[in-house]
Parts: C-alpha cells; structure tokens; sequence
C-alpha cells in the first residue's frame, strides 16, 4: 500500500535545530534557575566537585529514557510489536534516536513524540521545583530544550490528517507521510 503512494518528506534541518536548541537551553536553565530562587525565597547557586559528573550522569540518563518513552508511545499508541523498534546511537549526527519499523497513524506518531517532553523535561523541572533542586530544574531545561526537533516533527505533523500513515526513517531525521488519495 505504502509503495502506490508518493509520500510527502518532513526533514530536520540539524544544523538550525541544534542552534535552536543552544538558545532555548541557555534561555530556559536562566529562567528556571531565577523561578526556582524565587519560589524559596533565596537567591543562591552552588555547585560541589560531584554536581557535574552527577548532572553528567543524570542528563545521559534522561536522554536514553527520551528514546526509551519514544518506543513506549510507538507500542502504546501505534500498537507496534516490540521487534519492530530500533534504538541505537548515530555517531555521524550525533543523536540518541528510537524509531520503528512499522507505520504509524499520524495521531500515535503525534503522541509518541511527545511523551519524552513531558516524562524526560518538565517531570524532573517540576520535581526540581518542589525539592527546591537547581539540579533538577537544569536537567529538566536541558531535556526540554532537547525536546526541539520533536516539536518541530509535531508541528509538521499536524498539517496532515490524523489517519494519514507516517514512516519514520531509520537513518536520518526524516518523516515520510503517506495520505490517501482523494
């Protein structure tokens, strides 16, 4: 069925992603740090010779979780068996990345691409509120922020109809929808 139609090709441009991604991560950890100083009423910033390798530690580790939620949302969502999911590392672009061999709905693709921001980001931006953790509140920018080329995926998404089939490119950050013919 897929091989009859010419799909529409939605591209990631790295480069402006990446750009785009720096400024909304300074953006964001400066305004996180000045929320979560102003909700405890102390403004402050310290750091001891294990923050970083423990912000290190965590920020990977949120990043493999962002995939992981990525194949969570293709099973749940897009009822894709678990040996149609691929996840691996591309050293070339630089990227984590999750994908899956079977097509997708437009509205399972929508929504799996989503779930990491809120899992990966804004969970560990508001726990990092409630426990008053500056920590916290930077991962939860950065992994926010990192959100960006799932956005802008979403955002094409949404020009198509929800029934519209998506294929997600296992080699590059490429979206191939297919629409039925009229």
């Amino acid at each position: 069925m897929l091989h009859d139609v010419k799909p529409t090709i939605i591209q990631l441009d790295m480069k402006k992603i990446a750009k785009m991604n720096i400024w909304l991560t300074a953006i964001l950890s400066i305004l996180f740090i000045i929320a979560n100083n102003l909700i405890r009423h102390s403004f402050s910033f310290s750091f001891s010779l294990w923050t970083i390798p423990l912000f290190l530690l965590f920020y990977f580790a949120l990043i493999v979780l962002h995939e992981i939620f990525h194949l969570v949302g293709f099973m749940l969502f897009g009822k894709v068996k678990f040996n149609q999911l691929e996840y691996g590392v591309n050293l070339k672009l630089g990227v984590a990345y999750a994908t899956t061999t079977q097509p997708l709905t437009n509205k399972a693709m929508k929504k799996s691409l989503l779930i990491p921001f809120w899992t990966t980001g804004v969970l560990p931006t508001i726990l990092g509120f409630v426990f008053q953790s500056n920590m916290l509140v930077l991962l939860g920018a950065f992994l926010i922020a990192g959100a960006i080329g799932d956005f802008y995926m979403y955002r094409e998404l949404r020009k198509f109809p929800d029934t519209s089939l998506i294929k997600d490119d296992p080699e590059l950050p490429r979206l191939y929808v297919y629409q039925e013919r009229e």
